[in-house]
């Protein structure tokens, strides 16, 4: 048995669609579970937060997880990276309530965001000089509120920066699920992380 961790919220509804259309019987898990097995006893699934599934995996509390590229950069987690999977797009951004307030700016930069090293690393190889200031929600508010000159976040539609007056100003990267496994068990369990791998492979290749 290959234990495997998913991310709570929309990425996990995605991920469930897939293991479906892979020919792997899972059902839903109630809200208070923090774990489920697929029909068949091959797969035990913990459910964590999306920015923990990285740890579980590299710690080997998990062999494989589904976890957002946004959240791997930023946790720079050491796993090995086995497929891109497709689901869950999204996009790191700059985002502010001017398009030109970086081009404007001539001191230091005030960057809010819940992704601090990215935005970190962003601005270092801009040669822009910022001070991040971490915040772990709402973070649409800090330029509104004149709390920072803009924000670094993720965005898949678009529309909570529209509705709060915001722009993008810069696109990062673009971010999907990649399906992630501990160094360890990859050589432990290959047999079984190869026939998972498989099944999405072959799932993808059908619907292609």
């Amino acid at each position: 048995m290959i234990t495997i961790a998913l991310p709570k919220g929309r990425l996990m509804d995605e991920s469930l669609s897939m293991l479906l259309s892979c020919g792997i019987e899972v059902e839903a898990p109630s809200s208070r579970k923090l774990f489920f097995f697929d029909k068949n006893g091959k797969y035990k699934f913990l459910i964590v937060r999306a920015q923990d599934v990285a740890t579980y995996v590299e710690y080997a509390a998990a062999d494989l997880g589904v976890v957002g590229r946004d959240v791997l950069v930023e946790s720079n987690s050491d796993v090995f990276e086995l497929l891109d999977l497709g689901i869950g797009y999204c996009k790191m951004v700059v985002a502010g309530k001017d398009r030109n307030c970086l081009n404007e700016k001539t001191s230091t930069v005030r960057v809010a965001t819940k992704f601090v090293n990215t935005a970190k690393d962003y601005f270092l190889k801009k040669g822009v000089n910022a001070e991040v200031i971490k915040l772990y929600g709402s973070i649409e508010l800090a330029p509104i509120l004149g709390l920072s000159d803009c924000i670094v976040d993720i965005v898949s539609t678009g529309r909570t920066l529209k509705e709060n007056g915001l722009h993008v100003i810069e696109e990062i990267f673009e971010s999907t699920a990649i399906l992630i496994s501990n160094k360890i068990s990859y050589y432990t369990k290959y047999v079984l992380i190869k026939e998972f791998l498989g099944a999405i492979n072959e799932s993808n290749s059908t619907t292609a």
